[in-house]
């Protein structure tokens, strides 16, 4: 009988070995599906790319709106493919090695925007395969071996902006019917195609549908022939033919075959990355001259370096002519502009003599000459009054020796000027005529005199000056004064002397964002920001700051973005707390040594509940205490403070021996105080004939005695008149208790108690306990004196939980010791009147004489 049911016994235990071995397994496939696509945002956006997917996983819910599938094995999409997905905005299917879309396969997708079909090379398509996606706006059928425009049935897409068909091999431009229809259209892009002959007959479509927000981009197609005529009367944004032609024959001959074309953009050239540049030479570029055009950008040009050619005699006409990576090395003739505002010289080896000509052309509004560092060593000389508007001389490591007024820059009308990235500017005028300058941006330019006199006194209308690394040491408070209308202000990576940045921004009234990041501030003033009322944005990243004090961002009242990462804060204070999050919109306080013991309790979880407020807050970590470092700052907030065991019988014993030991603590202190107060009320009955022996009982840290002896002692026992002090570590009798000794020869000889506030001071029990007994001995002798004396940085979350301290600290006067000379005199001032007071007659005379 035992044994048989021991053997049932076992068969049970099998049974439910096998039971959950088979939930198990179950289990673990449903959490491998789910694990094949990563939540990016939570039911909104979806990867699972590469993942070999036969289908759509099932746990993808019906309110996603960007779904990742590339790289999966779908094969075949069928009607409806995705209608479970009504709200899908975004959809990636490259290489998903479909080769059938049949009728309808998007049906249900009216919100779809973004579709994305790149590398799938399809044996049939639907002709009705894209009905019903209403809202597409952008269709990406790259490298899907397409032959033909008509190969995709387009005609249905009435929201279509972008058609990108680059790198198919599609052989002609010829513009299907369906074309009509899309006149939303911006962008048909193909770019890498084989285009070779465009005739007439392609661009007829064209002709008769206004797309003159069109861009076509024929980039990297092999064109031998375009047909006369055939983009005659068609009017288009832009056209692209960089790497189309072969050599400069087909290229002359082509761009005669654009006679009658209207065009905003006409770009053409090569690639950078090309071994053979087009050459330029004399009537490469006559074509144009039947091309009506605003804007021509050459790129990848070469050679220019004749006597007489023809570069720019059929640009004339042109508003707008950028030059990119050309060696533009000599210009003998430069033809007369009838509207050209626009010039971009751009990576070029340029600004010899005749290229200046070409600066100084008198209708020109904007001038951009940059990274042109092979060749330029200093500014271009400006002939007669030109009227420039903008001038951008950035990034050409150019040296300013004469700067910067009206006679070296050459315009009165100049209101954007950048000089950044280039070698040094030398200023030997301030701004002398550039009064209706608005934006002056100098960063990574060695300047002179900036911050050693008043520069900008005329630049009453600028609102944006970046001085940032511009290796300014700035030693007057009146360096900004002028700029009444500043609005911006960036000037990062410099440095200042002494105090003054307390008064540099007085005059800044209307200043909206300022970036002082990395200026190796260790501390900000209280009076900063006092006159930056709207102020909005402020960068102090990459610094030295040790504290937040609120009192210095007090007057910011339409502060909305701060930035204090990678400085040395431990934590924000509890009072600057609420106010933070009232004000800001956002907050970065990442890559600070933050403090997470159980001190800042209120700080941590403050920033469990900031995330919205809070940027980077993957980049919070604790620094100390020793076993949270490394620890992000979110993920301590709660195990730091807090241990929680689901034990019920350690439970139980708690509840019972918690009251039990806080009964047992609260008869001790009371036992302990009554005891020393019996104590100190029978050592006062016994000395209250004996004459005080000290001035005062200083209560303080050992960790502090240096503090004590070289400021405290040294001016207060060696000063006029001389005070007796007791030291706990000098004057106590050996042999002696401890308590004892801070009684007899602490309190009952000393007429005062001087109490030194410190962090080591709130860590010492010692101090704790003579702190109390000298609020004992004060109520009993009622003649006593307390004097606080406070130090620099002391940790005030630490304070509040001395409650008697902190609220001695609330209701009585104090003093504090700061670095300040002026500070420090008026402190020996008021600490010396505050021991003399009480002193007896006989002791006055007896020092006196």
């Amino acid at each position: 009988m035992l044994l048989s049911s021991q053997k049932m016994a076992g068969s049970d235990a099998l049974f439910f070995l096998l039971s959950s071995m088979t939930v198990l397994s179950w289990s673990l496939l449903v959490t491998g599906n789910q694990r094949w696509c990563s939540e990016i945002i939570v039911n909104i956006k979806y990867q699972c790319m590469d993942q070999n997917l036969s289908s759509i996983p099932t746990e993808i819910p019906s309110t996603v709106q960007q779904l990742d599938l590339s790289f999966n094995p779908l094969l075949r999409l069928t009607p409806k493919y995705f209608a479970k997905f009504p709200s899908l905005q975004v959809l990636d299917l490259t290489r998903c090695s479909i080769d059938i879309m049949e009728d309808d396969s998007f049906g249900g997708l009216r919100k779809l925007t973004v579709l994305i079909l790149t590398g799938n090379t399809l044996r049939h398509l639907g002709d009705r395969v894209f009905c019903g996606l209403l809202s597409l706006q952008k269709l990406l059928a790259v490298n899907m071996n397409l032959s033909s425009l008509y190969d995709l049935p387009i005609g249905h897409l009435l929201s279509l902006q972008e058609l990108n068909l680059r790198s198919n091999n599609i052989k002609s431009l010829k513009i299907p019917e369906s074309f009509y229809n899309l006149t939303s259209l911006q962008v048909l892009d193909l770019h890498g195609n084989n285009v070779s002959d465009i005739v007439i007959e392609d661009l007829n479509v064209l002709t008769e549908v206004n797309m003159c927000n069109l861009t076509i981009i024929l980039s990297n197609n092999i064109i031998n022939h375009i047909e006369p005529g055939t983009f005659k009367g068609i009017h288009i944004h832009k056209l692209s033919l960089r790497n189309s032609f072969q050599n400069n024959s087909i290229m002359r001959t082509c761009l005669h075959g654009l006679e009658g074309l209207q065009v905003n953009k006409l770009e053409f050239g090569s690639y950078h990355d090309i071994n053979s540049k087009i050459k330029f030479e004399d009537g490469l570029l006559d074509g144009l001259c039947q091309v009506e055009f605003q804007e021509v950008i050459l790129i990848c040009f070469s050679d220019i370096f004749i006597e007489k050619h023809t570069l720019f005699d059929c640009l004339s006409n042109a508003s707008s002519i950028r030059i990119v990576n050309s060696d533009l090395v000599k210009l003998r003739a430069i033809p007369k502009f009838a509207r050209l505002s626009y010039l971009e010289i751009k990576n070029c080896l340029t600004m010899d003599e005749s290229m200046t000509k070409l600066v100084n052309w008198h209708t020109l509004k904007t001038v951009k000459v940059t990274k042109c560092s092979k060749t330029i060593i200093s500014i271009p000389k400006f002939y007669g009054q030109v009227q420039y508007v903008s001038l951008d001389l950035t990034h050409n490591q150019m040296i300013f020796k004469e700067c910067c007024s009206i006679n070296d820059l050459g315009s009165s009308y100049l209101m954007y000027l950048n000089l950044s990235f280039n070698s040094l500017i030398t200023i030997t005028s301030d701004f002398e005529g550039l009064h209706e300058l608005l934006s002056l941006d100098v960063q990574y330019t060695k300047i002179t005199r900036i911050g050693m006199v008043p520069t900008f006194l005329t630049l009453g209308k600028l609102l944006y000056l970046d001085l940032s690394n511009s290796r300014t040491h700035f030693f007057i408070q009146c360096a900004f004064c002028g700029l009444k209308s500043l609005e911006v202000l960036k000037i990062s990576g410099n440095s200042f002397e002494g105090n003054i940045l307390s008064q540099m921004f007085k005059n800044l009234t209307h200043l909206k964002v300022l970036d002082i990041s990395n200026c190796k501030l260790e501390g900000m003033s209280s009076s900063a920001f006092a006159d930056l009322t709207e102020l909005q944005e402020i960068r102090i990243s990459h610094n030295k700051l040790m504290e937040f004090e609120p009192m210095v961002y007090a007057p910011l009242l339409s502060l909305s973005i701060l930035d204090l990462s990678y400085n040395q804060l431990p934590f924000l204070p509890e009072n600057a707390l609420e106010s933070l999050t009232r004000l800001l919109i956002h907050l970065d306080i990442s890559q600070n040594p933050f403090d997470c013991s159980c001190t800042h309790l209120s700080f941590l979880q403050w920033t469990q509940k900031q995330k919205r407020l809070l940027q980077n807050i993957q980049s919070m970590t604790c620094s100390s205490p020793s076993h949270f470092n490394s620890v992000k700052v979110m993920n301590a907030t709660i195990s730091s403070c807090y241990t929680t065991f689901n034990l019920t019988p350690l439970a139980v014993s708690v509840g019972v021996l918690l009251p039990v030991a806080l009964t047992a603590f609260l008869v001790y202190k009371c036992y302990a105080q009554h005891y020393y107060r019996l104590v100190l009320s029978r050592f006062c009955i016994d000395s209250t004939e004996e004459e005080d022996k000290y001035d005062a009982f200083v209560i303080f840290s050992s960790k502090d005695e240096e503090w004590v002896m070289t400021e405290l002692v040294e001016k207060l026992e060696g000063g006029l008149p001389p005070f007796r002090l007791c030291l706990h570590f000098r004057d106590f009798t050996p042999g002696v208790s401890i308590a004892s000794n801070i009684i007899q020869e602490g309190f009952l000889k000393s007429r005062n108690a001087i109490v030194i506030i410190s962090d080591h001071f709130m860590e010492s029990r010692w101090c704790g306990f003579e702190f109390e007994l000298a609020l004992s001995w004060q109520f009993l002798e009622g003649n006593a004196s307390i004097i606080v004396i406070v130090l620099e940085k002391v940790n005030k979350s630490q304070l509040r939980q001395m409650l008697g301290l902190h609220k001695y600290l609330r209701r009585n006067t104090y003093l504090e010791w700061k670095k300040n000379k002026l500070d420090q005199h008026i402190f020996w001032t008021r600490l010396r009147n505050a021991l003399m007071d009480g002193r007896s007659w006989n002791t006055r005379r007896r020092e006196s004489s």
